[in-house]
């Protein structure tokens, strides 16, 4: 079993910065992909961004250009650095691993963009 712990939501005005954190339980030696979901009240579970083993990126066209997502595979974990957060990026952020046929969650960590 894989637990993923996400850390760094909370409150930011518009404009401003966060970084979320994700740590795994576990290293996980074949091809793998670590991202970040969200989803807002009352919307499905979307795309944010996501980061091969190989370090090939993903991102939603929502958050290019503001969202940044590293990996340090040492450490088995993954990262999204957020800047210029507008209202609309507020939602549950989710990290996730795929590893082959298995998925893993992260509990959600709450990030409100709001004045």
């Amino acid at each position: 079993q894989v637990q993923l712990v996400e850390s760094g939501g909370g409150l930011v005005q518009p404009g401003g910065s966060l970084r979320l954190s994700c740590a795994a339980s576990r290293r996980f030696f074949s091809y793998n992909v670590m991202g970040w979901y969200r989803q807002a009240p009352g919307k499905q579970r979307e795309l944010v961004a996501t980061m091969t083993s190989d370090g090939v990126t993903n991102y939603a066209d929502t958050v290019k250009g503001r969202f940044t997502i590293s990996r340090d595979n040492a450490k088995n974990s993954v990262y999204l650095q957020m800047n210029s957060l507008k209202p609309e990026d507020t939602a549950v952020y989710y990290c996730n691993v795929r590893a082959g046929p298995i998925s893993y969650w992260g509990q959600g960590t709450q990030v409100t963009v709001s004045s």
